[in-house]
């Protein structure tokens, strides 16, 4: 059976085709690439520093996002030093992203120094009121939001602890940043308790590795004392040295992060790191779907972990008490 068509039928086939070939083309163009700049306080060959990069773009994934079909992601890695951290922050400025990520409150500083209009989402930072990252907690005000990394009076819970695996502990030294708002704020928190634990502090400034190491090979003189790191990107820059030094002179140690523990050192009490830069995606999605920093709340951590390592508490020949090993978010053996 032959069906004929006439002139006007082929002529509306071809109109209709032509009018729904610019809808499918014009469906595939309209979901354009959106750019992130991921700025990162590690080296890049820190598995740490890999971990959380990884739990962000899975964080971006369960929203919707991929690489190479959505998103493009620019990650840099600062390794710990500001003066690199700033130039990086202009570099990435430079690319236009939609949004930038860091975590860390000088991190972000840096970034501010490079752009006030760029949206920025640190992952983890410490008192961003006070640090002049955003205007307040509940309404940032600005192009800045995330999550902090804990609010000072958890510093002194660090004191805390190292009394609880040391009750003879009379000297304490605290190794902090001078040059952050939080390395004031945190070696604070932990003078407020001290007097009540009879515990005496000695600030040791993170700088130079060279200056750390004189420090406390001045420190440890007696077996009465022990070691508290607080947060700063000095110290993670720093972390395999403090580490190896609290070794060599058998100094009980607490640190501010797991990646310290899992590296050899002996307790840490601090947040879920990959959990933050989880949350960090999530606001990402909201500012790429149309949200301003300024009405995204800062949020603040709701679960902190305590990790031990009892390999390296056999090698200082101590004995963890039961009921801390009992609290232990993770026992590493």
């Amino acid at each position: 059976m032959t069906v004929t068509i006439g002139r006007r039928e082929l002529l509306a086939a071809f109109g209709g085709a032509a009018a729904a070939w610019p809808l499918a083309a014009g469906a595939q163009l309209t979901e354009r690439v959106r750019r992130i700049g991921l700025l990162m306080v590690h080296v890049e060959s820190d598995q740490e520093g890999q971990t959380l990069a990884a739990a962000f773009r899975e964080g971006l994934l369960k929203s919707g996002w991929t690489e190479g079909r959505n998103i493009r992601i620019d990650t840099r890695w600062a390794g710990g030093d500001l003066d690199r951290a700033r130039s990086l922050a202009t570099e990435l400025v430079a690319l236009a992203p939609d949004v930038i990520v860091t975590g860390g409150a000088s991190y972000v500083t840096a970034l501010l120094q490079a752009t006030r209009t760029v949206p920025i989402v640190f992952a983890t930072a410490t008192d961003p009121v006070g640090g002049g990252l955003v205007a307040s907690l509940a309404r940032p005000g600005g192009n800045v939001t995330g999550f902090t990394l804990f609010e000072y009076g958890t510093s002194g819970k660090w004191l805390e602890l190292l009394k609880e695996i040391t009750p003879g502990l009379t000297r304490a030294a605290v190794i902090r940043d001078p040059s952050i708002t939080s390395g004031t704020g945190q070696l604070a928190a932990i003078q407020a308790v001290a007097p009540s634990l009879g515990v005496e502090l000695t600030p040791v400034d993170v700088r130079e590795a060279s200056g750390i190491e004189h420090s406390i090979a001045g420190f440890t003189q007696g077996s009465d004392c022990g070691l508290i790191v607080t947060i700063s990107p000095l110290a993670v820059r720093h972390r395999e040295l403090i580490i190896a030094l609290a070794a060599r002179h058998r100094l009980p140690a607490v640190y501010p992060e797991r990646p310290f523990v899992v590296a050899g050192g002996l307790i840490s009490y601090g947040l879920d790191y990959a959990g933050q830069f989880r949350q960090a995606a999530g606001y990402v999605d909201r500012i790429l779907k149309g949200e301003k920093p300024a009405d995204l709340p800062v949020q603040a951590p709701t679960k902190y972990d305590l990790v031990i390592n009892l390999k390296t508490a056999k090698a200082l020949g101590m004995e963890m008490p039961p009921t801390l090993l009992a609290r232990a978010d993770e026992v590493i053996e």
